[in-house]
């Protein structure tokens, strides 16, 4: 046989064979736990034809091994998918652009990752000459909260309250305090705000800041 048919049929050889995979694994499990003593006096004189064939059969089945066992590796190395837990209630405080020499407004943003069966909004105003309430107000429905302005001895205090079967739906919702002051520029490092709720899960979350400038 001349060696060109000789690889031809080696080709088709290699391109008809499939592997059975449990029957290669057996015979490398039974290969590797005999002596090598038994594995040489088993192997007997073979045609070059046979030999050829044996090889070519042993090199697709390794293939094959390597290829299952990478995918195996693959499979076990990937990262198990994890669950993030929602971003925390968050509230932020800040002077209203559209302040001036006589008036402000202080609006208190409350950013709720989740829905809220509560809620409550302190904003505290120091009380640093001529401050006078002259109203309030918040993004969310009137009708969904009680709302209370109460001067103090060092503050001027609004609550907002939501009400009993009310809910707050996840977002930022803003709440707004309006006072006249003394004219000029107002310090408002003085001022704070007081945020409590709490979500579906009966979880509660309080958070507190103020109107301190942020760099």
């Amino acid at each position: 046989m001349d060696d060109a048919r000789l690889r031809r049929q080696l080709r088709e050889a290699a391109d008809a064979h499939r592997p059975d995979r449990a029957r290669i694994l057996a015979r490398v499990e039974r290969g590797m736990a005999e002596p090598p003593v038994a594995r040489i006096r088993r192997a007997g004189p073979t045609s070059r034809w046979a030999r050829t064939v044996a090889v070519a059969c042993a090199v697709t089945g390794v293939l094959t091994l390597g290829a299952v066992a990478a995918t195996t590796l693959h499979r076990v190395a990937a990262p198990a998918a994890t669950t993030s837990a929602p971003d925390p209630l968050r509230a932020s405080g800040a002077i209203d652009p559209g302040s001036n020499r006589w008036w402000a407004q202080s609006n208190v943003t409350v950013t709720a990752p989740t829905p809220l069966t509560s809620l409550v909004v302190e904003l505290r105003i120091a009380r640093t000459g001529g401050i006078a309430s002259t109203g309030h107000w918040r993004t969310r429905p009137a009708e969904d909260f009680t709302v209370s302005v109460r001067e103090e001895s060092t503050a001027l205090v609004y609550h907002w309250t939501l009400k009993p079967g009310r809910t707050v739906p996840p977002g930022s919702h803003v709440f707004a305090g309006q006072y006249n002051h003394a004219e000029g520029a107002r310090d408002a490092t003085g001022d704070a705000y007081t945020i409590t709720a709490t979500d579906l899960a009966d979880e509660q979350s309080t958070v507190r800041g103020d109107f301190t400038p942020r760099s």
